[in-house]
């Protein structure tokens, strides 16, 4: 019998859960006009979650016989899936009262994605990472079609589950050949019976595993999803599709191949190699032809996973702790950036074009200077917080030996500065057929102005994150 100190570990999952089953009873009585007091709650119990998340012990924990694990890494990951599922729902509030999409399901669904999300990142076992995993997906793609009276959220929502389940069939597949050569589900179990050496047929069970998880993180040649889903699912929904699950997924991706298989690296390097370099490449060449900012910022989030997968790919400490250290910065770029999108109206319409920006300087010159740093700083431009992500990538890479793949990372990083910089030129050089009408005050700029100072002023006290990163990253390598 499982005590209740025994499952310290998982407090803060359990909190999530329990929250997001009250928080449902109390919309269900107090029905749809409590949506924004929900939000709210949800807001506050998100907080909550991360100060257990930080009250827990040092070190690595086991619970559950085993399947969860409780450590740094995991903690680091955490942290940043709850900011992000935070920021996401106070984005949300404006939107949501204007195109009337006020219902109180809506953040208990980004709740008990977050308890997924949360339950993927301490997955010790091949069928806790599945459960965590399906628990995030059925929640998202709810989300993805919550704009029900739009075709355009419901085809989004539609085409996610399909390619998801497709994914899930893979990784299912890649679970049951590996548990069958390996004799386990257990990542430990399975790096002890491996000794160093892989059969050819747990090496085809590596294969599919990463294919599965490739799709999660929307990585090269499993991305055709992200571009019509971003531009589909309404643009909160997006912002959360953006960064929260981008960072679970990456999360898992990094345990689930490191932890078990990290003995014989040799045998899945270059699988991640191949999807770094098609993911970078894409990204950067795909996005200059796009005219609809959520398809452009689509095709950007597929490049910057390329990025990070080069800190895997290295498979070592410091490429971990670069990993840790470019999801935390990413997180900050790019709800900044979709607080931005949520702010262009004409006419109490949202409007999506990149041309629609133009003029942005003279008419809202504290957004256009807000949007100009995060599109910097997604460039990679010093001494913006963008740059050092792909710094300490870069270096992890090239400290491994990986000398083709961090070129290719800089010469894509270089094409991507591109369409990056264009829409700063559109926003202070072209002139506005229609300007935009006045941004929403409040929540919309308050995260845009903290995400903002965050991503500008980095540099001068970039010491805590990196710190924390390392500290993180040190717990995968015992």
């Amino acid at each position: 019998m499982v005590t209740l100190p025994a499952l310290a570990p998982a407090y803060p999952e359990l909190w999530l859960a329990l929250s997001a089953m009250a928080l449902l009873m109390f919309g269900v009585f107090r029905g749809d006009g409590s949506t924004r007091m929900v939000s709210w709650l949800a807001v506050l119990v998100l907080l909550i979650a991360v100060a257990l998340v930080a009250m827990q012990p040092a070190g690595s924990v086991l619970t559950f016989g085993g399947l969860f694990v409780s450590d740094g890494f995991g903690r680091f990951a955490k942290v940043l899936i709850l900011l992000g599922s935070a920021f996401s729902i106070i984005l949300s509030l404006g939107y949501n009262r204007y195109e009337r999409m006020e219902r109180f399901e809506y953040p208990v669904l980004i709740l008990l994605a977050s308890t997924g999300m949360m339950m993927m990142v301490s997955a010790n076992d091949l069928i806790a990472l599945y459960l965590g995993l399906e628990l995030q997906s059925l929640s998202l793609y709810v989300l993805a079609a919550f704009k029900r009276d739009s075709g355009r959220a419901t085809e989004a929502g539609l085409k996610y589950f399909v390619l998801g389940a497709l994914s899930s069939g893979m990784l299912l597949y890649g679970a049951s050949m590996i548990y069958g050569f390996a004799g386990s589900t257990s990542f430990t179990q399975i790096a002890v019976a491996l000794g160093g050496q892989a059969s050819i047929g747990l090496v085809v069970g590596i294969v599919f595993l990463s294919a599965g998880l490739a799709f999660k993180v929307s990585a090269v040649p499993f991305h055709m999803w992200t571009p019509d889903v971003y531009e589909g699912a309404p643009t909160p929904v997006t912002a959360f599709f953006a960064v929260a699950p981008k960072i679970a997924a990456m999360a898992l991706f990094v345990r689930a191949i490191l932890t078990p298989f990290g003995e014989v690296a040799h045998e899945w390097q270059q699988i991640i190699i191949v999807v770094s370099t098609l993911s970078m490449l894409l990204g950067a060449f795909a996005a200059i032809a796009q005219t609809n900012i959520k398809r452009l910022m689509a095709y950007s989030s597929i490049g910057h996973v390329g990025y990070a997968l080069i800190g895997l790919a290295a498979g070592t400490e410091e490429g971990v702790r670069g990993i840790l250290i470019y999801l935390a910065i990413y997180l900050a770029m790019n709800v900044g950036t979709f607080a931005c999108i949520l702010c262009m109206r004409q006419k109490d319409q949202m409007v999506e074009g990149v041309s629609d920006l133009a003029g942005l300087a003279k008419t809202h010159p504290g957004m256009a200077l807000l949007l100009a740093g995060f599109m910097f700083s997604l460039a990679g431009v010093p001494p913006l917080a963008g740059f050092f992500g792909k710094f300490y990538i870069f270096m992890s890479a090239i400290n491994a030996g990986l000398y083709t793949l961090a070129v290719i990372g800089v010469l894509s990083s270089v094409v991507g500065a591109y369409y990056y910089l264009r829409i700063v030129k559109i926003m202070y050089f072209d002139e506005a057929s229609e300007p935009l009408a006045k941004p929403v005050r409040g929540e919309l700029g308050a995260v845009m102005t903290v995400t903002g100072l965050f991503t500008m002023l980095f540099f001068i006290w970039p010491a805590p994150l990196l710190s924390m990163a390392a500290t993180a990253a040190r717990s995968l390598f015992p």
